[in-house]
């Protein structure tokens, strides 16, 4: 709108119409409609092209962009059906480049970042779908957000000011990128930084995680340390077991030690393995699950275990892309 001499408010003008063309969107004049529409600009939602619901309510969106290209979005409600909580998992990329050897995204391989509109509705999308307010947002979905921080942070800043959406709600997820947490530090964003780390010690998790052989463990310590003393905010770490490689009670003592070691306030997530087609890895039983948040509990590290929802619905992370990839796009096509 800027480009064409426009006030900055007819851009939110043509965001909040929800119409399916600019021809649609009544409150800009008709000349103006049609210079934007000889411009190629699309308005509302991104093509659905399938969506997948399981029966605690989490549905997964497959959405495809203006190029062709596919992305994954989840909406997840609360339990109870509270419609005051719908949390979105958004993607940040197509596909992703990091290839951590049990996730599905990236076997599905990696073609592009998204821009900050493409992130943007895919939040839209889902409020729009469910019917209600979005309340919260983790860039959890495809992609390794810290890769694509540009954009990732001027989305970030349009869903807060823009669509409301509280910065202490919104949680940006990381694998680990050098210096990127530090950029991320010094923004005091007062989101809540999520670091996928996997094992506790370097030679374990450079087998899980590749990219972890440029990134050492003490290094991303370290950074998540400087994320806490400027932001103030606690840091998660996610901890994806898998059954027979890192899941063991020694392990969980060694994590234990590793976050005490360096001495910030955080929370460790467990999240219990989802099954991805062709994997050699296998989901821990719920045994082994319940006696590592015990070993962590007991070493006065605050836990959690990852309740599974939509496991129906192919939600691990890229799952559906992938499936998507394998089938013609016509078979997937949503009913009129």
């Amino acid at each position: 709108m800027a480009s064409m001499g426009q006030p900055t408010y007819r851009a939110k003008q043509l965001r909040d119409a929800g119409a399916r063309s600019v021809h649609d969107v009544t409150t800009l004049s008709k000349d103006l409609r049609a210079q934007l529409a000889e411009r190629g600009v699309r308005t509302g939602r991104s093509v659905l092209h399938h969506s997948v619901a399981s029966p605690d309510g989490t549905r997964k969106f497959l959405l495809q962009l203006a190029d062709g290209r596919v992305v994954e979005a989840v909406g997840i409600p609360a339990d109870g059906g509270d419609r005051r909580r719908l949390t979105v998992c958004v993607s940040s990329q197509v596909g992703c480049p990091m290839r951590c050897t049990f996730c599905a995204t990236g076997k599905g391989g990696f073609a592009r970042n998204l821009l900050p509109h493409e992130i943007v509705d895919q939040v839209l999308t889902v409020q729009e779908e469910f019917g209600q307010r979005v309340s919260n947002i983790v860039f959890m979905g495809m992609g390794e957000p810290l890769l694509n921080l540009p954009s990732v942070l001027r989305a970030h800043e349009i869903l807060n000011k823009d669509v409301g959406v509280g910065a202490r709600h919104i949680t940006i997820s990381t694998v680990g990128v050098p210096n990127a947490i530090r950029r991320m530090a010094r923004l005091q964003l007062q989101s809540t930084l999520a670091v996928s780390i996997h094992a506790p010690s370097q030679a374990l998790r450079e087998t899980i995680v590749p990219s972890a052989r440029a990134y050492p463990l003490d290094a991303l310590m370290a950074d998540c340390q400087e994320y806490f003393r400027l932001s103030g905010r606690r840091v998660t770490f996610e901890y994806t077991l898998l059954a027979g490689v890192n899941d063991g009670v020694g392990q969980a003592e060694e994590l234990a030690a590793l976050l005490r070691r360096h001495d910030l306030r955080s929370h460790v997530n467990l999240i219990p393995w989802n099954p991805v087609d062709d994997s050699e890895f296998q989901r821990p039983t719920r045994r082994a699950v319940q006696a590592f948040a015990a070993a962590l509990e007991q070493r006065g590290i605050p836990v959690s275990v990852r309740h599974t929802r939509g496991l129906e619905a192919a939600a691990a992370c890229g799952q559906l892309r992938n499936q998507h990839q394998k089938t013609p796009l016509a078979e997937f096509a949503v009913p009129a």
